[in-house]
């Protein structure tokens, strides 16, 4: 078996550099969830418009009010005990992670 040929510095250098050329992986571009910008203080406008529209929902919750209406869960949760104590809504399920109402029949 021959020997093998000692390359140069400079011959090494080069031959480095030409590998690996294409650099750290990008796992992803990184999508980002637009923050909601959510009513945190009640208006008169906003409250006129919980007490049109939310007596002809079917199905209501701290969610759907969030949702629909754009407002705080803090908000949306007093709504509901307010709308319940007046008989606007009846309530389905009263727990105390999440109380789901329907409209009043």
């Amino acid at each position: 078996m021959a020997p093998k040929v000692q390359q140069t510095k400079a011959a090494k250098a080069a031959a480095a550099l030409a590998g690996g050329k294409k650099g750290k992986k990008k796992w992803n571009k990184g999508k980002v969830k637009d923050k909601a910008q959510h009513v945190v203080i009640l208006d008169q406008e906003k409250y006129d418009r919980i007490l049109k529209d939310v007596p002809t929902y079917k199905f209501v919750s701290v969610s759907v009010l969030v949702d629909r209406l754009k407002i705080g869960g803090s908000i949306a949760r007093v709504a509901l005990r307010q709308l319940e104590a007046d008989g606007i809504i009846t309530p389905i399920l009263t727990h105390s992670k999440q109380a789901v109402y329907t409209k009043a029949e």
